[in-house]
């Protein structure tokens, strides 16, 4: 029987993403308390670009945008948020969106599997992704569970379940 395997890899699905800031738009556009304020989301290339004309209203606007994004169901570990920053007479966020699993963390996960998973469970790490593979389909499924329930600083979806 030939091994089972599975791909541990940490994407954000780009149609997804921008249908979270259409909607953030249009709620930013139609609630009072953003009227007047210059509160706006935009994409700059691969970067989110948040503004407004106060630090509490561009806060207000990155809770506006998290909202969406996990009724979109985009995990919010894979925004990364800078803090706001003054900008002539508006203030500004820029987050940056998550796209692929960092070799330290690649490690850190390989290195939990190592140590927590089944003993018949093997992981290698490819480019940004990890390939976990095991004789048991069980163990296999032991590990994905394991692996939810760590706390990691990175979005992780299982694919290519064979």
């Amino acid at each position: 029987m030939a091994d089972s395997s599975f791909d541990i890899v940490s994407k954000v699905d780009q149609m997804e993403a921008d249908n979270a800031v259409n909607q953030a738009q249009k709620e930013l556009a139609q609630r009072y308390d953003f009227k007047g304020v210059g509160a706006s989301v935009e994409w700059t290339g691969e970067n989110l670009l948040l503004k407004a004309s106060a630090e509490e209203r561009v806060k207000a606007v990155l809770e506006v945008l998290e909202a969406k994004f996990i009724k979109r169901g985009i995990s919010l570990r894979s925004l990364d948020a800078g803090e706001p920053f003054p900008s002539g007479k508006e203030y500004r966020i820029e987050i940056s969106l998550k796209n692929g699993i960092s070799s330290e963390d690649a490690k850190k996960i390989s290195k939990i599997i190592r140590d927590e998973a089944p003993k018949s469970v093997k992981s290698q790490i490819q480019g940004d992704e990890l390939r976990v593979q095991s004789k048991s389909r069980d163990d296999l499924q032991a590990t994905m569970a394991l692996l939810k329930g760590k706390d990691l600083d990175v979005a992780l979806q299982f694919v290519n379940f064979r």
